[in-house]
């Protein structure tokens, strides 16, 4: 019974321990989505980098990125919207599938993600979108 105790009080102590934020190397991730929501946007499909200080100001007024965003982020980072326009459906999202550093730019590959044929969705006009903050001042190339 003793062994049965310990074995599980071991393993409790392995599950809680300290996870790690950062990858092995130390440093902070290429790239973080700060919102992805499913009504909002605009109504037509448009890719926006936001790299001028004035304009990343604008995000700080949205209530899902007020939080998110630091002051010091504004001379170190670039955001960027992705929009995808309006849709007669909801089921619509717009993602980030992976974004690459070279040593001139960051190239962003965006996937637009439909609802399934036979998935059930509401009849209801929405304007999906997604709020990306790259951790560079690099140039942006979206595919």
């Amino acid at each position: 019974m003793k062994k049965v105790i310990s074995v599980l009080v071991v393993f409790v102590l392995i599950s809680c321990g300290v996870k790690k934020t950062k990858d092995s190397s130390g440093s902070k991730s290429l790239y973080e989505v700060l919102t992805e929501q499913s009504d909002g946007g605009g109504n037509i499909k448009f890719f926006e980098i936001l790299t001028e200080p004035n304009e990343i100001k604008m995000l700080e007024t949205d209530p899902h990125l007020a939080e998110k965003m630091k002051h010091d982020d504004i001379s170190n980072s670039n955001y960027v919207v992705l929009n995808m326009g309006e849709k007669n459906t909801g089921g619509y999202s717009i993602a980030v599938e992976k974004v690459e550093e070279t040593d001139k730019n960051i190239v962003i590959t965006v996937k637009e993600v439909s609802p399934a044929p036979d998935a059930m969705v509401m009849q209801v006009i929405t304007y999906p979108y997604t709020v990306v903050k790259i951790h560079s001042k690099k140039e942006i190339i979206i595919k």
